[in-house]
């Protein structure tokens, strides 16, 4: 009998649900789960889900005072938050959870740790072991940076935001567990700036974790390689063997519904015959690659700023939430 393209895909690559939704993962059971500021916001406004902002928002209010603004609450409240959806999705995946520092920390390497600290304390406080968690923080220089001081520390990390080779050697000489290359953000930028289509192998976004996996297994990085952010099923088959991919409960449900065959694409064995430059990553090196890489300059920049301005939107639904719940208590 045949098999769907999700069923072989998970014989040679990690499936890990790209979702805040608890209901899409209990239906396609992945074995880890990423969140981002905007599912998160997006989860936080489904009324199945209102029940633990209510929570949330109450624990932050107690635990600030009457003293404390709506606005500090909220902003409490939505670090909480995150935390209690990545306690609800450990319940259902049998592996790890990523959970981000806030965006608007990226260029700020003693903050982001700081933070990663504090995730990680919430996640111990409800007896959560270091190894089922992801602390996911933007490919900035700065957070790179960070990263390394806490993979040293025993906590692993996600860089995120990922567009570029020279943020991947980076991130896997400072010794990261795990790297999230953007696939479909890359295609996004080269048809916009080409007004060109792209398929299959064509596709830049697969090219570019294509030679982020083959570089890795060249090499002997033990930084393993999660492509994201995927804009249809036929960039999710170009790289199947990637060590993971994380998939939309959308796309996850297409391969779900195709019959058909599915090759390997990426192999490590493969890898190590190809004839590849080992590059030298410093500060000032990644600067300059940084800014003659223009797909990888505007995308980096623009996710920070929709993650920072996804958090702002929740902290203003958090804390007109809120204003609700303490107009009822008071009546």
């Amino acid at each position: 009998m045949a098999q769907n393209l999700l069923e072989q895909l998970r014989k040679f690559t990690v499936v890990v649900a790209d979702t805040g939704d608890i209901e899409a993962m209990e239906k396609f059971r992945p074995q880890d789960a990423t969140t981002n500021p905007s599912l998160i916001t997006t989860a936080a406004q489904m009324p199945q889900y209102q029940p633990i902002v209510d929570g949330v928002l109450k624990d932050a209010r107690k635990e600030l005072g009457e003293g404390g603004s709506d606005q500090s609450v909220a902003n409490l409240a939505f670090q909480r938050l995150a935390i209690a959806f990545g306690k609800k999705i450990l319940a259902i995946v049998p592996g790890r959870v990523s959970t981000e520092v806030d965006a608007r920390l990226s260029y700020d390497t003693a903050a982001t740790i700081e933070q990663a600290h504090s995730i990680i304390a919430q996640y111990d406080a409800s007896g959560i072991g270091r190894d089922r968690i992801l602390v996911k923080i933007a490919s900035t220089w700065e957070g790179i940076r960070a990263a390394e001081v806490l993979e040293k520390e025993g906590i692993h990390c996600n860089l995120t935001l990922l567009f570029g080779l020279h943020q991947a050697i980076a991130a896997a000489d400072a010794g990261v567990t795990l790297v999230s290359p953007f696939v479909g953000r890359i295609l996004d930028w080269y048809k916009k700036d080409t007004g060109k289509d792209y398929q299959g192998a064509d596709d830049p976004g697969v090219q570019s974790v294509t030679k982020i996996y083959n570089y890795y297994k060249k090499f002997g990085y033990k930084t393993v390689v999660m492509g994201a952010s995927f804009r249809n099923i036929g960039e999710i088959t170009e790289l199947a063997g990637s060590d993971l991919l994380t998939i939309s409960p959308q796309l996850l449900g297409e391969l779900d519904s195709t019959v058909g065959d599915l090759p390997r694409k990426l192999d490590p064995h493969a890898a190590k015959n190809l004839d590849i430059e080992k590059l030298s990553i410093d500060h000032d090196t990644f600067v300059k690659m940084h800014a003659a890489d223009r797909m990888a300059t505007d995308k980096l920049a623009e996710g920070i700023k929709g993650f920072s301005e996804a958090l702002e939107k929740l902290e203003n639904l958090l804390a007109k939430r809120l204003s609700e719940l303490e107009a009822v208590a008071a009546k």
